[in-house]
């Protein structure tokens, strides 16, 4: 008598698994989330267990060596900056976005440049060897070291990986990799947990660096468990509108380096062209002598932004007034629309008003509710804001400006860009160190006196 098929229900969004069906998953509390899957039998347990790579003796830390050329650099400035200064040797990497955000681009683009060196191996299993040969000649990649696998198969590619010994491996994309052992569908949450764990050993016991294309769900987020995220050593993610040109990648995990840097990108034609000054390209097109726009300075980890802020204030044609911020936090937006009415005596309260940070960029910063207020309120006064002129500064409950760090940085990056009046907290003026020859830098202690600064 064959034995019984048994099944469980694993959530799509956390992992949680449940012997019988919800509708709302009782781990993540996300609805409609909870998926059949048949559970290992114990030979496909066995299997799994029987594929761990064989076991190295422990090594003292001073065995191990730690030297510069332990990191691959990529060609590409933007991405060694995200990754921490290049791909380094054992490491796994997970590159995510929206569909046709560029992933699969910036992985063969980079292929040109590493192929002179290093031996490649690009596993897809979503195109054929032909479709590939088409999107690599587009883009101008004809390395000899490159070598394409079409194959679904992980089992198999770990054992492909495991007799060339390839020096970079990439899989495009982890969510059509199928271990056959198991009886779920390619893409469900165990079929993505245990691939990522198979081609991770094999990373970290062949010292080879393996990139991971991975797929997100309709909310924006990776789709899989997310212990996928904790298994991998570094998550990329691409943002940026599929309508825009600009890309940005930024690092939302990474054990080898920043994940408040980020890298700029331009989609053309060829492919990814990187941004070596994202403040100018960000700033292209500003009008000039226009009420409602405003440009501030946002620290990317190490590198200094400017940010072209632009806010509307209109009559409402509603008993509720319209509120819409796009780049940056909505409940931020309502914060300071408060503090507006209540501490300066700019009333919104029936009117409808948006925030657009130009460019796709998003902001956290609190350096930027400043701009945000001054972008607002020339918009309602429809009296522009000098366009020679930035501002910088975190804005109070009480409508006071609080200092902000990086302050130096900040002023060099509008210097170089061509800007003459730097309007900042008054508290910062004291811990600037450097002198900024031809910017003049104005102290601030409320929203009002800042307004009146870069209106004069």
């Amino acid at each position: 008598m064959a034995p019984k098929v048994k099944s469980i229900y694993v959530c799509s969004e956390c992992g949680f698994e449940s012997a019988k069906w919800y509708g709302k998953c009782p781990g993540c509390g996300q609805w409609n989330t909870m998926n059949e899957e048949i559970k290992e039998s114990i030979s496909a347990k066995s299997s799994l267990i029987s594929a761990r790579p064989t076991l190295h003796r422990p090594m003292r830390i001073d065995e191990i060596s730690a030297e510069e050329e332990a990191r691959y650099h990529t060609g590409l400035t933007e991405l060694d900056r995200v990754l921490g200064g290049g791909i380094v040797k054992g490491s796994l990497i997970l590159i995510s976005g929206e569909p046709g955000i560029g992933k699969s681009t910036i992985l063969l683009q980079i292929c040109e440049f590493l192929g002179k060196s290093l031996r490649i191996l690009y596993v897809s299993g979503e195109e054929s060897g032909r479709q590939i040969k088409l999107r690599a000649a587009r883009l101008g990649v004809h390395s000899e070291n490159l070598y394409i696998l079409t194959e679904t198969d992980v089992q198999n590619v770990v054992e492909q990986i495991r007799s060339d010994q390839p020096d970079l491996v990439m899989v495009d994309s982890i969510q059509t990799m199928n271990f056959t052992d198991l009886n779920s569908s390619p893409g469900s949450v165990t079929q993505v947990r245990e691939c990522t764990n198979t081609l991770m050993r094999a990373a970290k016991a062949l010292e080879i660096p393996i990139l991971l294309v991975g797929h997100v769900n309709k909310d924006g987020a990776i789709a899989g468990p997310k212990v996928l995220e904790h298994i991998v050593d570094a998550v990329l993610y691409f943002e940026g509108d599929r309508q825009m040109t600009y890309r940005i990648l930024r690092a939302v995990k990474n054990r080898y380096g920043s994940t408040n840097e980020i890298g700029v990108f331009d989609m053309g034609d060829n492919g990814l062209h990187q941004v070596d000054n994202p403040s100018l390209a960000m700033l292209a097109g500003r009008p000039i002598h226009v009420s409602g726009t405003c440009v501030t300075c946002v620290m990317e980890g190490s590198r200094p932004i400017l940010a072209e802020i632009q806010g509307l204030a209109s009559t409402s044609n509603f008993g509720n007034p319209r509120r819409m911020s796009t780049g940056f936090d909505y409940n931020r937006m309502s914060l300071l629309l408060a503090v507006l009415e209540k501490r300066a005596g700019y009333y919104f309260s029936n009117l409808d008003a948006y925030i657009n940070v130009v460019g796709g960029l998003r902001l956290d910063e609190p350096a930027a509710d400043l701009a945000v207020a001054m972008a607002l309120v020339s918009s309602l006064k429809d009296v522009p804001i000098r366009d020679d002129a930035m501002v910088i500064g975190e804005v109070g409950l009480a409508g006071e400006l609080r200092s902000v760090s990086r302050m130096d940085a900040r002023i060099g990056e509008a210097q170089r860009l061509g800007f003459h009046r730097c309007v900042l907290p008054y508290s910062n003026l004291k811990q600037i160190h450097t002198q900024h020859a031809g910017m003049e830098l104005i102290g601030v202690k409320d929203v009002r006196e800042a307004f009146d600064a870069l209106t004069s």
